[in-house]
């Protein structure tokens, strides 16, 4: 009788080991932040990318258009393969792209614009970091939908089809 029970005792341990593994691999271990819209956006100075001249938040965000704000580098793949869609953006007479050259090498930034073409209005530089992580930027690429100088929507991460429609709905 002994021998018959723990043959299953085995199986039935074992097959609600499988059950608990099988459901731990079904369950997303990836952890997206929780964004406050509708926050006002820092004031910051910081050194335009072109000549270095100093630039204010209040001159870069002035009247009531919309602006994205896009945290990139060149060393990033995946700002590589968002930026068809920051092109594809730019095109949008209401809306003025702002690049944010993060912890990047000069030489380097120019490069990746030449060879992808450039989408910005406008980038300013942070080479320190310390800029993006007055955003409460989590890394990059990292974009920022702003409006009256309050985020609308930040998008965590490379922008994709779905982010690209969100944004037109809303600047619409």
């Amino acid at each position: 009788m002994k021998i018959r029970i723990l043959p299953s005792l085995l199986i039935i341990f074992f097959f609600l080991i499988f059950i608990i593994f099988y459901k731990g691999l079904k369950n997303t271990n990836s952890y997206t932040p929780v964004t406050n819209s509708k926050k006002l956006i820092p004031n910051f100075s910081a050194n335009l990318f072109k000549n270095e001249k100093m630039i204010s938040s209040n001159e870069i965000f002035k009247d009531d258009k919309f602006y994205l704000l896009n945290i990139w580098s060149s060393w990033c793949v995946p700002c590589r393969e968002e930026h068809i869609y920051l092109i594809e953006l730019g095109k949008k007479k209401n809306l003025d792209i702002i690049g944010l050259n993060y912890k990047d090498k000069k030489k380097n930034a120019k490069k990746f614009l030449l060879d992808l073409n450039n989408p910005y209005n406008i980038i300013i530089l942070d080479k320190n970091g310390t800029l993006a992580i007055e955003w409460g930027a989590f890394g990059v690429p990292e974009t920022f939908l702003i409006h009256k100088k309050k985020i609308l929507k930040k998008i965590v991460g490379p922008l994709n089809e779905r982010s690209v429609l969100e944004i037109k709905k809303i600047i619409k």
